[in-house]
């Protein structure tokens, strides 16, 4: 079981960035995700940025989807992150080196926060550290490896908590998991998973009816392991 640790919190973090900071300390992995690495299973490490901003549309997260021609999660939103490289020093290390090779996100501009715990992606065999981190010096941000980001947003919390554009979708094994329709976006799978979870421990979710059920267009999706266009840029 992995908990959550908290690293920095800056004496001028935005108020809205609580309960949800103090909340990380208590959460388990279990509570994002009912997927265990088996004993003795040598998962491959990775990390992704769950970056929180602010904008005038209040805060926001930065999510990239993926390219349509890629092997693995075509076209499928995500946070920006990857596999860990020797050369990291840490899971902080690598998801802002992956969102600066990804996005072109500069790491001085963004503090890692906390991390959440630990979860396990039996479809490729990733352990993935989840870093919570402020935007707090947001700028212009576009997909930088064309070959796998096509698309590049900034989602607001508000939009993301409203209930009109909560749904739930249906994987073809049978899976049912969390989705958000957010600015021409289908967010769903690990990703959603992790966004609901968090929605609810920071406080930020509205009550809502999970009754409408969609489809996966692409029956070759992989089963998520959570619970729960042309080249852009996205500016502050």
């Amino acid at each position: 079981m992995s908990r959550g640790v908290v690293l920095e919190r800056p004496d001028d973090l935005p108020s809205w960035f609580e309960p949800l900071l103090s909340r990380v300390a208590e959460c388990r992995s279990e509570d994002f995700s009912v997927l265990r690495k088996p004993a003795g299973t040598n998962g491959r490490s990775s990390a992704v940025l769950v970056l929180l901003g602010e904008s005038a549309d209040g805060p926001d997260l930065l999510i990239l989807q993926r390219a349509a021609t890629m092997r693995n999660h075509a076209g499928q939103p995500a946070f920006p992150g990857g596999a860990t490289d020797p050369e990291d020093a840490d899971a902080i290390a690598t998801a802002l080196r992956e969102a600066d090779e990804e996005v072109g996100l500069d790491p001085s501009s963004a503090e890692a926060l906390a991390l959440l715990p630990e979860l396990w992606i039996p479809v490729s065999r990733f352990t993935v550290n989840p870093v919570l981190a402020w935007w707090r010096h947001p700028h212009p941000v576009r997909p930088r490896q064309l070959t796998e980001v096509a698309h590049v947003a900034r989602l607001p919390i508000s939009e993301l908590a409203d209930p009109a554009n909560r749904i739930r979708v249906r994987h073809p094994s049978g899976w049912i998991g969390p989705a958000f329709q957010v600015r021409g976006l289908l967010v769903w799978g690990f990703t959603a998973g992790v966004i609901s979870v968090l929605l609810d421990m920071a406080g930020w979710a509205r009550p809502w009816e999970p009754g409408r059920v969609v489809d996966l267009p692409d029956a070759e999706a992989p089963v998520p392991a959570a619970r729960g266009g042309a080249p852009d840029e996205v500016v502050p």
